[in-house]
């Protein structure tokens, strides 16, 4: 069964609209841009759209790529002041003289839409609630609650162990009291430990996981998107020999990507 995320993800942005209308004011959504990245300024205009869509109002501030750290770190400060802001994210990747984690360590964990300050991360590693979860992982288990899939007690496999997926999706998971297995480019025996899996979530960038590697009737949730030699957009999961194995598998796109994005709008619809 294909795991389909523009469905369910519609379905979503559908109940933030309900929500934000019922809130005694509109979140206010800030998203900082730093330079041209081509990539960055497509994310950010889909997530405008979105905000859009559900009622949030969204400011995209866009800064030159030569901005100062300390200067980007007055602008975050600022935006944590301002009582109309009720969220704000900075569009990664930034330029290679801006330490990203120190600008993380900037934003108000209670603005913290993307979910990424420690103290975000640190209440999700410890068991407490944060005030944000993460996008994607948040978007994947919404995915999986609404396919009825049981996370408690599967046996689950990432690969990667990313900050932004597969850190978070690890502790997330566990949370859930699965069983879980991160495996990243020193692991051995990775193919071993793929077929172990009642739920794969690969999110590596590139093309890992074959039809031999994937245990029968498994969840495979495939997070990677990138274009392969012709141009055509794929993820880390070989679709057409791994689904005929899988019990569940999300494509690329339309899978991992839309949850994000509807996950992100449920995060901004927050107001603290």
């Amino acid at each position: 069964m294909i795991l389909d995320g523009k469905a369910v993800s519609l379905k979503i942005l559908e109940d933030v609209k309900k929500r934000v209308s019922a809130l005694p004011r509109q979140p206010h959504l800030v998203v900082i841009l730093v330079g041209d990245d081509q990539a960055s300024k497509i994310y950010v205009n889909n997530k405008r759209k979105a905000a859009e869509k559900v009622g949030i109002r969204s400011t995209v501030l866009e800064l030159d790529a030569d901005i100062k750290e300390s200067e980007l770190i007055d602008i975050i400060k600022g935006l944590n002041n301002d009582t109309d802001v009720t969220g704000i994210l900075v569009q990664l990747p930034l330029p290679k003289h801006i330490d990203k984690n120190k600008i993380v360590t900037v934003i108000s964990p209670k603005k913290d839409v993307d979910g990424f300050t420690p103290e975000n991360v640190g209440r999700l590693a410890i068991g407490l609630e944060p005030y944000f979860y993460p996008a994607t992982p948040q978007g994947i288990i919404m995915l999986l609650d609404e396919y009825k899939i049981s996370i408690e007690g599967a046996d689950a496999v990432i690969l990667g162990r990313s900050n932004i997926v597969g850190k978070p999706m690890a502790q997330m998971l566990l949370k859930r009291n699965a069983t879980v297995t991160i495996c990243h480019s020193y692991t051995k025996d990775v193919e071993d430990k793929i077929k172990t899996a009642d739920i794969l979530i690969s999110a590596v960038g590139k093309k890992v996981v074959r039809c031999k590697m994937v245990r029968n009737n498994s969840v495979v949730v495939d997070v990677g998107i990138f274009r392969d030699a012709n141009g055509k957009l794929t993820g880390d999961v070989d679709f057409d020999y791994v689904s005929p194995s899988a019990g569940y598998i999300s494509p690329v796109p339309g899978g991992v990507g839309p949850m994000t994005i509807a996950s992100l709008m449920y995060n901004a619809s927050k107001v603290y």
